[in-house]
């Protein structure tokens, strides 16, 4: 499989941006497609993931209500819709697959480059 990431850019303080994910040669471990991100001086974290055959989402307790995380399959992509954003959101993200519901990045299968979100205060 291989991921590739975009949609990230400098926003202000609540906005919104809209990061994409391209998946090819999805195989059956890779089930699920999850966002996480890097903020500078921190560890990567989990912030979203989506199982792909059936859509079940779950999220990071820090973006719940104020991002959505969804998949086009016809266009193998996954989105992640980020809204009201902080300060503190500012961070490389990255799109990974697994093959189980995970929620740390030692779960993650295969990793695709990341794409830097910039929220100004």
């Amino acid at each position: 499989v291989q991921l590739q990431a975009s949609g990230g850019g400098l926003v202000q303080a609540g906005g919104s941006l809209r990061l994409s994910c391209a998946v090819s040669g999805l195989t059956t471990s890779d089930n699920f497609i999850n966002w996480f991100r890097r903020a500078p001086g921190k560890e990567r974290e989990f912030v979203a993931g989506i199982k792909w055959r059936e859509g079940k989402k779950w999220y990071a307790d820090f973006v719940k209500g104020r991002s959505t995380i969804s998949r086009d399959a016809a266009k193998m992509t996954v989105y992640l819709q980020m809204n009201s954003l902080k300060s503190e959101d500012t961070a490389v993200y990255f799109c990974a697959s697994s093959n189980e519901l995970i929620n740390t990045a030692a779960g993650a299968r295969i990793w695709g480059q990341g794409t830097l979100v910039t929220v100004s205060s």
